[in-house]
């Protein structure tokens, strides 16, 4: 594996090395005591989750709060998304700032997203498949959102009217949220 930096403390690029012939492919999606050795983060996840969306579907921006933050190591296991992370530390120069990289089953890119960041994808393929990886369990009562098309964000999703969630629609605003990450 190679691990690329994006400019925000945390936010790591992971490509993975991808084994194909005419049999099909072949990559190692995680292996804790490598991730711990290449990247000096001493974390467990305890929580995987999957979603399959169709093409054009956003989740997102989600995070959750302290006490119950959530680190995440995200891929695509079926298709492709367009994934943002949103920093909401406070504190760096990068807070209120996003990174956003294709992920696809193909490239076998994965992305770590540190705790302070909201998280979301728009599904570029039917179908796609998601998998993320949480060092937090999920909690509904510390759950929050942010609005996926905020203007003082000015994410480039290149998707007019994507397919969304109630909860989505209706997220606050960028300058409504008080962070209390540093």
């Amino acid at each position: 594996m190679r691990y690329e930096e994006t400019g925000f403390r945390g936010l790591i690029v992971i490509h993975a090395d991808v084994f194909s012939d005419e049999r099909g492919r072949f990559q190692e999606s995680f292996n804790e005591a490598r991730f711990r050795v290449d990247t000096g983060l001493n974390m467990t996840f305890v929580q995987d989750n999957e979603s399959v969306s169709k093409k054009n579907v956003l989740r997102g921006l989600h995070f959750q709060l302290p006490p119950k933050g959530q680190a995440k190591l995200v891929r695509v296991s079926k298709g492709s998304v367009l994934d943002v992370a949103v920093d909401l530390r406070r504190t760096e120069p990068t807070y209120g700032r996003y990174y956003s990289r294709i992920l696809s089953a193909e490239n076998g890119t994965q992305m770590f997203i540190p705790e302070g960041f909201a998280h979301g994808f728009l599904v570029l393929e039917d179908d796609s498949i998601f998998n993320y990886k949480c060092t937090n369990y999920y909690s509904k009562e510390l759950e929050g959102s942010i609005r996926w098309n905020d203007p003082a964000l000015d994410i480039r999703w290149n998707c007019e009217n994507p397919l969304l969630s109630s909860r989505d629609a209706q997220a606050i605003l960028f300058h409504e949220f008080e962070s209390p990450f540093f």
